[in-house]
């Protein structure tokens, strides 16, 4: 009996996907290539963030008010220092002979803070040394109601109150809210009669200090400002009878740190660099860099270590800085220390005006948010990134309209062998009953 099989039964949706598959490959490459540049935009954004901080440091150190500094020191904690650039290196020995202190009445009288102590009224008088009077209003005459009119700022006193804690009730102390001998004061009831008893006063005093050959100079604060051309002395209370050595010099440490940030700078920038641009060893490029071979990099890589090189016999070997063999900047703290020492206006220029300038304008042609060669590098990169993007998502819209195309053939494909399957079995069918009708 003869039959016909085998016509149909395949799965097309397994098939089309297959074939989806060979037709991703091209986009696929594209894909791989826009991840490499994504990277590289990536590790090209990061270096110049860096560079644009190594223009900061660089102007720092050229900026020549930076170099003025002055350091000032005493040898005793009670007398502090400071010093401006206006200050000139030098001496002075310095005896705190009293400090300032501000005028105080302790009164006589203990009261309970409700007790009216205010004769006459409500009012009392306070009466300053300049000769001005004020008039202040106690609202109720008791003692509490005195001390917050003492300190109600509105009333604009310049002391302040405070009741202290006796046996048997409260005593008044008003102190003046500056000090030196200006800040002596009374107070008293509105027609001058005494408050409280009466007080005990204790007279304000200016600052006093001794600088030898019979000099001596006061202040009504501890703050000594301008003792000397922008040196400004400050002495702790109670530091009567110290002594202190005050030195004022060149600030040494800022100047070697400004140099040292420099430097430092410029190699973290140089190592990122190097890292980026390396080719690599071995046939599969082992350790090749993101930017290997990116000629901008390099070039700013070159431009960056050039500026070690000042015009005509300018040397920064004699300042500390030189490039060693790996291309890195070194910096000798010992040996710039002793230049500038010996030379300070010379040694300033020669970093401000001179090195630090050079790395400044090297930097900012590199990383410049508009003119910067970098910047352009960048935004190149975007571009292309741009591009490649719009590729991939034509690339989606084309594998789209494929499937369809192919789903759509082999749909067709699979109805028409269902087709012939079915007609292959009524076939088989009927073959088999023209058998049977002969056999009978």
């Amino acid at each position: 009996m003869a039959s016909v099989s085998g016509l149909g039964g395949f799965d097309s949706a397994s098939l089309v996907d297959q074939l989806m598959q060979l037709e991703k490959v091209p986009q696929q490459r594209v894909q791989t290539r826009l991840s490499g540049e994504q990277l590289q935009l990536n590790a090209l954004q990061t270096l110049n963030s860096k560079i644009a901080s190594l223009v900061t440091k660089a102007e720092a150190a050229a900026d020549p008010a930076k170099w003025g500094g002055r350091s000032a020191t005493s040898t005793d904690p009670k007398v502090a220092v400071t010093a401006g650039a206006s200050a000139s290196p030098g001496s002075l020995s310095i005896k705190v002979e009293r400090t300032a202190l501000s005028h105080q009445l302790g009164f006589a009288s203990t009261a309970a803070r409700a007790d009216v102590v205010v004769a006459g009224g409500t009012q009392v008088r306070l009466d300053r040394l300049d000769g001005t009077t004020k008039t202040i209003d106690t609202k109720d005459g008791t003692l509490q109601g005195l001390a917050d009119a003492l300190n109600d700022p509105a009333n604009e006193t310049g002391v302040r109150a405070s009741l202290v804690s006796t046996t048997g009730g409260y005593r008044l102390l008003v102190e003046s809210t500056t000090t030196g001998k200006a800040s002596d004061f009374a107070l008293t009831g509105a027609a001058g009669s005494a408050l409280l008893g009466g007080a005990t006063a204790r007279a304000g005093q200016d600052a006093e200090l001794s600088l030898g050959a019979g000099i001596t100079t006061t202040s009504a604060t501890n703050t000594f400002t301008d003792l000397l051309p922008g040196v400004t002395v400050t002495v702790a209370a109670g530091s009567a009878g110290t002594t202190s050595e005050v030195t004022v010099s060149r600030d040494e440490a800022g100047a070697t740190k400004l140099v040292k940030d420099l430097v430092d700078g410029l190699n973290s920038v140089l190592t990122e660099m190097t890292g980026l641009t390396t080719y690599g060893t071995g046939t599969a490029g082992t350790g090749r860099g993101m930017l290997a071979g990116d000629s901008t990099v390099r070039s700013v890589q070159s431009q960056l270590r050039g500026t070690v090189f000042g015009s005509g016999d300018e040397s920064l070997a004699k300042l500390g800085i030189q490039i060693d063999r790996n291309g890195a900047f070194t910096f000798n703290e010992a040996d710039f220390k002793k230049a500038y020492t010996a030379d300070p206006a010379g040694t300033a220029a020669s970093i401000s005006s001179g090195f630090a300038s050079r790395v400044e304008k090297t930097a900012d042609a590199a990383s410049n948010k508009d003119t910067g060669l970098l910047t352009a590098a960048i935004t190149g990169r975007k571009a292309g990134i741009e591009r490649l993007t719009d590729s991939v998502e034509a690339w989606d819209r084309r594998l789209e309209l494929r499937r369809t195309a192919l789903t759509r053939q082999f749909t067709a494909l699979e109805t028409a062998l269902s087709t012939m399957s079915s007609q292959s079995s009524w076939l088989s069918s009927q073959i088999s009953a023209l058998g049977s009708s002969s056999s009978s």
